[in-house]
């Protein structure tokens, strides 16, 4: 094949003259790693008989770190699942893993380098997390658990929601006399 353009194909319009063009985003993946992981099958160290129906919740955490190298950083998901008995708190799994990603990322300006670390970086590393979960409690005497597909926009935009809550309440509270 060569490179030469489609004459059958529309022409990509040129950008308005005095237009600056979009700086070019690029990420990419250096690597990814189990950074924790920790299982516990309750149920079975504890003997727990009879009809048992699960009840999982799941908690997501999210950090990022700049890295030495310039343009990295390291993104750490922690994902906290817990299994109990329906309408008791015995708990019959205990499933804790954090997952991290290393991203050489360029292109954006500070202000959208956190959500994007925050956000588009745990998406790419989701899948791999998912299934080391179903592996996991596979491996640990369950059926394995598919996790459902985690907003990490909507738990992003809950966390500056609690950030800026907690911050106003912080500038009312009245100062104590000392």
């Amino acid at each position: 094949m060569t490179d030469t353009p489609d004459p059958t194909s529309p022409a990509t319009p040129a950008p308005a003259p005095g237009a600056a063009a979009a700086p070019k985003v690029t990420m990419r993946v250096i690597g990814q790693y189990i950074r924790d992981l920790s299982f516990e099958n309750v149920l079975m160290q504890k003997g727990l008989t009879g009809e048992l129906q699960p009840e999982i919740s799941v908690q997501v955490n999210l950090d990022a770190r700049k890295r030495p190298v310039e343009h990295q950083f390291e993104v750490i998901t922690k994902l906290t699942v817990t299994n109990k008995a329906k309408g008791t708190e015995s708990v019959l799994f205990l499933l804790e893993l954090e997952y991290a990603g290393i991203f050489q990322v360029e292109g954006l300006t500070d202000e959208q380098l956190h959500p994007y670390l925050m956000i588009e970086c745990p998406r790419v590393t989701f899948p791999f997390m998912r299934r080391i979960v179903s592996d996991v409690t596979r491996d640990g005497g369950f059926p394995p658990l598919n996790v459902d597909m985690i907003d990490f926009m909507q738990i992003y935009r809950a966390e500056i929601t609690r950030r800026l809550q907690a911050k106003q309440a912080a500038e009312t509270a009245p100062v104590g006399n000392a």
